[in-house]
């Protein structure tokens, strides 16, 4: 308890003197002479503050309550240990250890890279193997999603237990993770992902203590922890609750398009119509538009749409036959009626199609509402499965489940103790597509289902899923606090217009008391190197953000790799994937040499240019981590140079 008051009194102080510190930049010391600059610092500067606000919200309700009672044996569990191409011993080890559980189980190899060789593996050592049915040739495949999509269609296990292929567990992770299982509104626990291979001082960001613990922690206290990809046990009837519930939305949406799609077809061609023609299409119009009252009211989709697929053709036919007669001779010129031939044994659906494909005619919009309508799939025969309980709207599907999850009235668990250890990348090209595929997948769900406009989330909620949504904005942020210092040191344009007093004792205060909080709220683990990389990597925020957006509002391909648990031998020279930072840090020092040279001349606003020196060595000093990113060799490699040292010094 003592913890969380301290935490507490820091965020209270942390978001007082942050609104002080904001507030006056915007109404006392924006330059509005220079604004193409010192308003986007200002915003940046706000955009911060709005992220150390979320972060002190999150880690206000931090929770580390447990249950005591265990879970008995008799429930039945499926051990999920998804792979792609990842090597087959690889994924065997992962097998191995998940086979050797303690609670009861059963232990499936899905793989989505059908490999008879691991087929082989898998049955000879008793393990479960599954791929893709032949349904889903030849449809969307969806990934990872797709993959655990279909196992779910092939066991019945009551909870899944979720394994990335390098994620090998200990025997007791079911035994602590069930337990959380007695309160029936629980659907997820979500366990940390840690990483065996990473190197002393972790030179590629890997670990990630400050989310796999306060972070974590503080949204469990708001009923928000979320579904990470892996590592996680999930109850079975919650996701094929979303399942359902996903198929409903997606016919309802479609049954709705349709009779929208219906109802302007008849408005346009009652417009043109004949007196005649306007009734019947006036009785067609608001039989569609009674379909889409009863749909909105619950009404089953199978018995409106058969009920206004009825009134529709029943209109039909009534516009032939009040048409028949003035029509006689247009028929007999088109050959559907012979002279004296008794209009009884006209071909009524013949002269329906002809009439129809006439311009203007309005059994045309008659026959487009027909058709429409008559193309509902109910069946969703454009899906390999009607029912899909995972996610498949990003391309990490594990933040959209769990979602959804919560706006349906789950509950979720975070169990902060280690029960798997992984692979982490082993080299900064690998890493940097992990970080972009997880911020693309990200901005993906921020862009399609919004939690601050998802119904059935509490606001807690709201905001711990906007606030890890809200983090990968932070690449535009760090665009401006490179370029700011560079604009006042070599061009002398000043953003802020007061480099005084006023300055330091809103904005230092606020600084340090930051600066505790993240350290109170993490119990002392390291935090720096997932600060540094927040900063340093901000061309891929910016990357993510872009591609996400061209993905959902324009359909273009965002494409996806799975990360790989070996070290890229083809990228041994890294330095071309950082060379927006390495051009951003060239920038940064000429900056510093000038502002140097002018503080040592005497030239220019003194303190204004000692603040932008040393803003400069600090952004430098955070890039700097990629330095030892790109030269990074391994952990193999970091281990053997560590037991080098350590025998030479002995």
């Amino acid at each position: 308890m003592t913890r969380i008051l301290v935490v507490r009194i820091l965020v209270f102080l942390t978001i007082v003197l942050g609104v002080n510190y904001v507030a006056w930049r915007w109404l006392a010391s924006v330059n509005w002479e220079a604004w193409w600059i010192a308003v986007p610092l200002v915003a940046a500067e706000t955009y911060s503050l709005i992220d150390v606000i979320l972060f002190g919200v999150t880690v206000w309700r931090i929770k580390k309550e447990r249950p005591k009672e265990p879970m008995p044996d008799g429930r039945t569990v499926d051990v999920f240990i998804a792979t792609y191409n990842e090597p087959i011993e690889l994924v065997m080890t992962t097998a191995r250890a998940a086979k050797a559980i303690r609670y009861p189980h059963r232990t499936w190899v899905l793989d989505d890279g059908d490999r008879p060789e691991l087929k082989r593996a898998a049955e000879a050592a008793g393990i479960g193997y599954i791929t893709r049915s032949p349904d889903w040739a030849g449809r969307p495949r969806h990934a990872k999603a797709g993959n655990l999509n279909n196992a779910l269609m092939s066991t019945d296990g009551e909870f899944l237990l979720i394994l990335d292929a390098d994620q090998i567990p200990v025997p007791e992770i079911l035994d602590e993770t069930l337990p959380y299982f007695h309160d029936e509104k629980v659907a997820l626990v979500q366990t940390p992902q840690v990483f065996s291979n990473v190197a002393t001082g972790d030179p590629l960001g890997s670990q990630a203590p400050l989310f796999y613990g306060p972070i974590q922690e503080g949204k469990d206290g708001w009923n928000a922890a979320f579904f990470c990809g892996s590592n996680a046990v999930l109850r079975r009837e919650a996701l094929m609750q979303l399942g359902i519930r996903g198929y409903v939305a997606d016919v309802e949406a479609t049954v709705a398009e349709a009779l929208d799609a219906s109802a302007t077809a008849l408005r346009r061609a009652r417009r043109r119509a004949d007196a005649l023609a306007t009734e019947v299409l006036t009785e067609a119009y608001e039989a569609v538009r009674q379909a889409r009252r009863e749909l909105r009211s619950g009404v089953a989709f199978g018995e409106l749409t058969f009920r206004v697929q009825e009134r529709v053709r029943q209109a039909e036919r009534r516009l032939v036959d009040r048409q028949l007669a003035a029509v006689r001779d247009d028929l007999a010129a088109l050959g559907l009626l012979e002279p004296g031939e008794d209009e009884t044994q006209i071909d009524l659906e013949a002269a329906v199609d002809v009439l129809a494909s006439r311009e203007l005619s309005p059994l045309g919009a008659l026959g487009t509402v027909a058709a429409t309508l008559n193309k509902i799939d109910v069946s969703r025969s454009h899906e390999a499965q009607p029912v899909l309980p995972v996610a498949t709207i990003s391309v990490t599907e594990d933040m959209a489940t769990s979602m959804r999850m919560h706006a349906s009235g789950w509950s979720s668990r975070f169990h902060s103790h280690t029960l798997a250890y992984g692979l982490a990348p082993e080299d900064l090209g690998t890493m940097l597509t992990q970080r972009l595929r997880w911020a693309q997948g990200t901005m993906q769900v921020m862009l399609k289902e919004n939690p601050l406009f998802l119904r059935g989330l509490s606001l807690g909620q709201k905001l711990m899923y906007f606030s890890t949504m809200w983090s990968y904005l932070g690449g535009f942020a760090t665009i401006v606090y490179i370029a700011a210092p560079v604009a006042y040191l070599c061009f002398g344009v000043m953003p802020v217009d007061a480099w005084n007093v006023d300055f330091f004792v809103r904005f230092i205060p606020f600084f340090i008391i930051n600066q505790f909080l993240f350290l109170a709220a993490a119990r002392g683990a390291p935090t720096w190197r997932g600060q540094q990389y927040s900063f340093a990597l901000f061309p891929v925020w910016i990357r993510a953000v872009t591609s996400a957006v061209n993905n959902v509002w324009f359909g273009r391909e965002l494409g996806f790799s799975v990360t790989k648990k070996t070290r890229d031998s083809e990228h041994r020279n890294q330095w071309g994937l950082v060379r927006w930072q390495i051009a951003a840090a060239v920038v940064l020092a000429v900056s510093a040499i000038v502002g140097v040279i002018r503080l040592t001349a005497g030239l220019g606003e003194p303190i204004g240019t000692f603040v932008n020196v040393v803003w400069i060595i600090f952004d430098m000093v955070i890039l700097s981590v990629l330095v030892w990113a790109v030269r990074y060799d391994g952990y193999d490699a970091a281990q053997q140079q560590q037991q080098q040292r350590k025998e030479q010094e002995a």
